[in-house]
């Protein structure tokens, strides 16, 4: 299992992923992936989304996600479990998501983020992400 101070990094990472999508700070966000990270999605048990393979294949994905948006979103996560089983080192939380617009806050949508995350360089990243969306907004 990982340390307490590895779990904290980890945790945090997770946190500053979410800021930096919310905040636009795009590159922050593609730094927070390793190179090869591979990352699919799926939306209330529908067709699988992806693989995105490579970091910038998926930040295409967020920076046109990014464009399109009109509001102003809140990633929140929370209940990060960590499992250091077999060779990688697994994280598992939940993501709620709210936007903001014409002054009105609404819940989008709630789900989980299953992720992988390896040492590079001596910082965390995410290697891989599977994000399982409860519902689609």
């Amino acid at each position: 299992m990982p340390s307490a101070e590895e779990r904290f990094a980890i945790s945090e990472l997770l946190n500053r992923m979410a800021y930096y999508y919310d905040e636009g700070q795009l590159d922050d966000l593609a730094a927070s992936f390793a190179p090869d990270a591979v990352m699919s999605m799926q939306i209330a048990g529908g067709d699988m989304v992806g693989p995105f393979e490579g970091r910038d294949s998926i930040m295409e994905l967020y920076r046109g996600a990014k464009a399109s948006q009109t509001d102003v979103r809140r990633h929140d996560i929370t209940n990060v479990m960590f499992d250091a089983s077999g060779e990688s080192l697994a994280v598992t939380s939940y993501l709620t998501l709210f936007a903001t617009e014409n002054a009105e806050t609404k819940l989008l949508t709630t789900g989980v983020y299953r992720d992988q995350v390896g040492q590079i360089d001596g910082e965390w990243k995410i290697t891989r992400r599977h994000i399982d969306l409860d519902s689609a907004y």
